[in-house]
Formats: C-alpha cells, structure tokens, sequence
C-alpha cells in the first residue's frame, strides 16, 4: 500500500518512517533529497544515518541541462564561457531552496568554475513554464521532468549529467565530454526502513526487490523514462547515500546554501 505524506521537504513521511516498528512492513521511498536535506538543514528532526536501515537501491537517471531557446548557446561549453564572460548574470531555477535543481546547478558550476544566479519557484511547473518563456536562461533537472521540453524543441538540451549519454537523447554529451573531467551525477531511488531492522528482513526484501527490478516490464517502463535499474546490497546503498551526502554537504558550504 502506498501512502503519500507530502510536505516539508519530504520530512513528514520520512519522519513518519522513522518512528515506525522496525518489522519491514513501513518502507520509505528515498531520493536525492533524503541526502541533500542534512547538508543544508541544521536542525532536523532525525538522523538519515542512525534513524534509517538502507534496504535496496532501485534505479538511477541522468539530470539533463536545458537552455531558454532565447539563450545565445548551442552547448555546455558555450554556456560556460558565456558565464565566464558574465559572472552571476546567467539566471538558473530551481524547485526551491534546497532542491536538487539548485544544489546540482552549483555543483556544476562550482565544477566549471563559474557563477550563476539563482531564481527559485515554488515547484518545478513554474520554473519550466518561464524557461520556456525565456524569463530565465536555464535549468537542470531530472530528465523525465524536462524530457518533452528537450524533444519538442520548447528548450535547448544542452548536457546529461551522467558518465555515459543517455539513448534517449543520443546526440547530447555528457558534462564530461563538455569539459568537466569526472562528472557523474544523476537522480537516484532506493527503499530505506527504520532503524534496527532484523538482517534477515533487510536481506529478504532486498533480494525481493531485485527479483521485481530484473523483470522486463520494470526495465521496459524504466527505459522509457531515461531510467536504469540497478542493485546494490543494503551496505552498499548504505555507503552510497553517506558518500553523497558528504557531497552535497561540501557544495552547500562552498555555495553557501543553508536553511534554518
């Protein structure tokens, strides 16, 4: 059964998660988000390293850099320059404050080394409605939210953020290939539950989990959405959600983003 709890950054329902039994039958569906909130909040009303078991990861997807069509560049290396030549008037939006559209828009800046301005909306919808309007120069964001912007021609895909180019847009390098050396970022979900699990739950959702992610329709339906499976064990996940926030941690302090 899925229950929705909306609000707050995702805190409602992850809290909610974290005062559950640790029995396996009250799961979280985690995101970038479930990372990034520790490296820009300061008081948060639980721990995502003591308070949570990492169950499974379930897949993962490139972020894509769009441009307004009014913006005079054709790639990622000609916005850099462009940005270079104009430090912190090349306007970006985000979903809000803390979101992964800001908080991966300046990693990538701070990875080319140049500076944009920052316009956050109140959601994704109004910042896709005034990239394509031209009242901002651009936006990055996870590939099926601007997808059908890219394919129409309503905005200019500039880059993937992954280490390899995604196949539904063949013809649009990689931020690597764009100048940035080592650039590997996307979005990502995984299931996490309460803390002290029992091993043998956590094993055996896991393995579930992996059974359901190897099926053709799974991967048919992730395929489509600029999606790729992928497994990992709970340690793994475990380790690759405190790597990222430490990474996030880091560009927050050096872009200064911070909520109280």
């Amino acid at each position: 059964m899925v229950e929705n709890r909306a609000g707050a950054g995702g805190m409602i329902g992850t809290s909610a998660v974290a005062m559950a039994p640790p029995d396996g039958y009250t799961l979280l569906l985690v995101s970038p988000t479930f990372t990034i909130n520790p490296a820009i909040k300061k008081n948060m009303p639980f721990d995502t390293v003591k308070d949570f078991t990492p169950v499974a990861f379930i897949a993962r997807c490139p972020l894509l850099v769009t441009a307004s069509k009014k913006l005079p560049v054709k790639s990622a290396r000609e916005l850099f320059d462009l940005a270079r030549s104009k430090p912190s008037q090349i306007t970006y939006a985000s979903a809000g404050l803390g979101s992964i559209n800001q908080i991966s828009t300046e990693l990538i800046a701070l990875s080319a080394g140049v500076r944009f301005m920052h316009v956050p909306y109140k959601g994704g919808a109004p910042a896709l409605n005034d990239l394509v309007g031209g009242h901002v120069d651009i936006f990055v964001s996870s590939l099926p939210q601007v997808l059908p912007l890219a394919q129409s021609g309503q905005a200019k895909a500039l880059a993937v953020t992954s280490a390899k180019r995604t196949a539904l847009l063949p013809d649009v390098p990689t931020l690597e290939e764009s100048g940035i050396s080592g650039f590997d970022l996307g979005s990502w979900w995984g299931i996490a539950g309460p803390a002290r699990m029992p091993a043998n739950v956590v094993n055996a959702l896991n393995a579930e989990i992996g059974k359901i992610l190897a099926s053709p329709e799974l991967g048919t339906f992730l395929t489509n959405e600029g999606a790729e499976a992928e497994t990992m064990t709970p340690q793994q996940f475990g380790d690759m959600m405190r790597l990222e926030t430490e990474r996030w941690t880091k560009v927050a302090h050096e872009a200064n983003i911070s909520i109280d």
